[in-house]
């Protein structure tokens, strides 16, 4: 079950918010098209189980992507 791979996830990310994080990062680069998504996310969450997740990239913050579009309209 589903429950038994989050808690299983847990033990190495207690952060649950992060877990979702992870999750969904790693669900969609490890996707593979044909499949169904729910067998990914369960395989990602057995990855967790079994090993620490190493972190993604994070994308810019939300200021800096205002800016951006600021300077964008500017020029």
């Amino acid at each position: 079950m589903r429950s038994d791979l989050i808690f299983g996830a847990l033990t190495h990310v207690t952060n649950r918010y992060q877990l979702c994080q992870l999750a969904s990062k790693a669900t969609r680069k490890l996707h593979k098209p044909n499949t169904r998504l729910q067998d990914t996310t369960n395989e990602v969450l057995g990855r967790f189980r079994e090993q620490v997740p190493t972190t993604f990239e994070v994308g810019p913050e939300p200021e800096e992507i205002l800016d951006h579009i600021e300077e964008r309209r500017a020029a």
